[in-house]
């Protein structure tokens, strides 16, 4: 509602704007809105505008506003920035613009008066419930042009609206966590898909209340930082098609599809959607912290919902089309370098600072620790499109005085084919390393030719990094994340299975490198279902011991299965969400995971920010002798890892169907061998407490089981200890 101390005409006209005190001039920054002697300044750019009208409304389902302002082309303008003040706005006030100007699409124009516009800096978004984006469409769709004919339809009715949002919030004297990379583990996870299942045992599911409720769960297993997935407000009933197999609407569940950079998403506060979700969301945040637990978003800058010509008029396309997006050649259409119709124009000026503006407010304002940058390739192409060698916007984010000592992590390819992992930028810049999960996969599944390329991930990836100077915390290592088959089904299918998605199977990747041992899917076959296991425990084993940034798919902990669907991205449902009920039915491998965390916390010469030199690692063979690295069908080795006061950590694998005989090199001076993990025995003999494992039986050899992986640590003798107490 708007807060007036009087009736004020529905409509202000340019000559209202110095004649009526309640409307001022206002500021051209800050860009956005913000609060200033009891009122509100709206704030926005638009070179190629002719025309601006702002809208206040009473509630987000309204036709009609309370009031339009008309801003002066002259008076209400600086430069390219229109901006206006107007009294008694407080928050929770709803708002959105009309923008006029030419309606070329030929030029790259697409201007509509008739079309409500979002906010480019709204910090909220009204929620809005079966936001049907055909009603957005800026053309007529009719017309025989179709995106060459403008649209006269006022959508108001159909468009959720911007909220005015500056309340306090108590922070609690929350400060930045700073987690080094060698101390950190991701837990990558979906604020809904977390807590939305009916046996998720939470009061808000489905919400940041509700994550905040599994905070314990997190401690538990021993995270340090949840990435999650898309959280900037996007419409999930944007998807037209339909389940094949249910005949329900798919949804936008993932939300790679954002319509506004700075605005939380509404539908995931349980206390309302009119500024609510952002008060949630900093709760969300606060609480994280308070249990040592850092937040990393998972943003979208790359494209935006509003896809090629043919798509709804939102926000950038009706501010100014052809400053926002990279166009082609005829400028009717868009460069697509992200598989989804369009690409922002991330290297130009006005876009760069945009972005960067949305990254410190999400870090100043909401107390955010990183982002992960979805297919931050696009981030790096010219407005022709070409990649950059020193790319402005990467440089800028890397360098940025404020973002400083966040964490910045780039999924360094896109959809056009660029591929920068090991390259990609600053050195700043972590990376989803990408060959790490497929050699690792590779190496388990027994291919051939692996063992080099295994060894090289497990060490950091020094054949990725060095040539750019980075080291190993520049490698985010993954086995799985939300892109792709779940651990579980990594192991329990060799071929993906999309048919619910509606697009006949052929998305999704087909280069999973998995296998399912026998029966596609589940199955009571026991031998298949413990070798499944097996697997699942030298994934996570080999994740925890890599030099690199470890990061677990959420669930995989208990292993969520999501059918073999590899590219859930429409699925909100029981396919994408937590069964809870597996946390109990799997407890044997979330005890394996947490075992593996905090073993690796335990030894932090598997995290050091550095690569191995040789006299801190030792490779061998079976047999004794190096690994033979050059031969193909060679699938076991072990390695030596020399820690602090003469301890010693031994790695052995074996991805061979045959148990294997290590012969073991000689435990340091007045040690002996104790077996830490063997992941061929069923829990809890597959991990063992720390102070707690056995001693080594023979302290020469050790026999490992096919597709195993085992680690013993050498202890000091019971009677060293006792003269070194005496």
């Amino acid at each position: 509602m708007i807060m007036k101390t009087a009736q004020r005409p529905l409509e202000v006209y340019l000559n209202d704007v110095s004649e009526h005190p309640d409307v001022r001039v206002g500021a051209p920054l800050p860009l956005g809105t913000s609060e200033s002697n009891g009122g509100g300044n709206f704030a926005f750019f638009s070179r190629h505008a002719t025309r601006v009208r702002l809208e206040l409304f009473d509630r987000p389902e309204d036709k009609t506003p309370a009031r339009r302002i008309d801003l002066d082309p002259v008076r209400n303008r600086t430069g390219d920035v229109w901006h206006i003040w107007v009294d008694g706005i407080r928050t929770g006030q709803l708002y959105a613009y009309r923008v006029d100007g030419p309606y070329e699409p030929k030029e790259g124009h697409r201007f509509n008066f008739a079309k409500l516009l979002l906010d480019p800096f709204a910090t909220a978004i009204s929620r809005f419930d079966n936001w049907d984006f055909g009603q957005d469409l800026g053309y007529d769709a009719s017309a025989p042009g179709r995106d060459l004919a403008c649209s006269t339809v006022d959508n108001a009715a159909h468009m959720p609206k911007c909220v005015f949002t500056h309340e306090h919030f108590d922070w609690h004297d929350d400060r930045p966590l700073r987690h080094p990379w060698s101390k950190t583990v991701i837990y990558e996870t979906h604020v809904r898909g977390f807590t939305i299942h009916p046996n998720s045992g939470v009061e808000h599911p489905g919400a940041y209340r509700g994550l905040i409720e599994k905070i314990p769960y997190l401690q538990e297993l021993g995270v340090t930082a949840v990435e999650l997935m898309p959280v900037h407000e996007f419409n999930e009933h944007e998807a037209p098609r339909i389940n094949p197999q249910t005949g329900k609407p798919v949804s936008n569940y993932w939300g790679y599809n954002p319509v506004a950079f700075f605005a939380p998403k509404a539908s995931y506060s349980s206390a309302g959607g009119l500024g609510q979700q952002k008060l949630e969301f900093k709760e969300m945040v606060r609480e994280l912290h308070r249990a040592g637990i850092e937040v990393i978003l998972d943003v979208v800058f790359n494209h935006t919902a509003e896809g090629n010509q043919l798509g709804p008029t939102l926000c950038f396309r009706g501010m100014d089309n052809a400053i926002f997006y990279t166009l082609a050649d005829d400028k009717r259409y868009y460069k697509d370098y992200t598989g989804t119709g369009n690409t922002i124009n991330a290297n130009h000026p006005v876009v760069r600072d945009h972005i960067l503006a949305a990254l410190r407010y999400w870090m100043v304002e909401m107390h955010v620790d990183g982002f992960r940058f979805d297919l931050a390739s696009v981030l790096g192409r010219d407005r022709s499109g070409k990649l950059l060698a020193d790319a402005p916007l990467l440089e800028r984010i890397a360098e940025d005085p404020i973002l400083r000592d966040i964490k910045i992590v780039a999924e360094a390819w896109d959809a056009a084919g660029a591929y920068q992992v090991g390259s990609f930028s600053d050195r700043r810049w972590a990376e989803w390393n990408g060959r790490y999960r497929d050699d690792v996969r590779r190496f388990w599944r027994g291919d051939e030719g692996m063992l080099g390329l295994f060894a090289n991930r497990i060490c950091g990836s020094a054949d990725i990094y060095t040539g750019s100077g980075k080291g190993p915390e520049g490698s985010i290592n993954y086995v799985t994340c939300h892109d792709g088959f779940t651990l579980n089904d990594l192991v329990s299918y060799r071929d993906k299975h999309n048919q619910a998605n509606g697009e006949g199977n052929h998305d999704g990747t087909d280069a999973n490198f998995s296998q399912n041992y026998g029966v596609e899917g589940e199955t009571t076959d026991a031998a298949i279902e413990a070798l499944r296991k097996r697997q699942i425990k030298n994934f996570l084993l080999t994740m925890f011991i890599s030099r690199g940034v470890p990061m677990l798919l959420g669930g995989d902990e208990i292993r969520r299965t999501q059918g073999g669907n590899n590219n859930a991205y429409c699925q909100d449902n029981e396919t994408s969400w937590y069964d809870w009920s597996y946390l109990e039915k799997r407890r044997d491998i979330f005890r394996f995971a947490r075992g593996m965390i905090a073993f690796r916390r335990a030894h932090p010469v598997l995290s050091k920010e550095r690569f191995y030199s040789d006299a801190e690692i030792h490779w061998f063979g079976p047999h004794g002798g190096s690994p033979n690295w050059s031969d193909p069908k060679e699938k076991q080795f072990a390695c030596l890892i020399y820690e602090e006061d003469q301890h010693s950590i031994c790695l052995m694998f074996n991805a061979g169907t045959d148990a294997v005989e290590f012969g073991l090199p000689p435990a340091p001076p007045g040690s002996q061998w104790h077996l830490a993990v063997d992941t061929s025995r069923e829990s809890p003999q597959d991990l063992l407490a720390h102070s707690e494992e056995p001693l080594c039986e023979d302290p020469q050899a050790y026999l490992l089981g096919p597709r195993s992986s085992a680690i013993l640590l050498a202890r000091k003798r019971e009677s060293d200890l006792a003269a070194g107490s005496a």
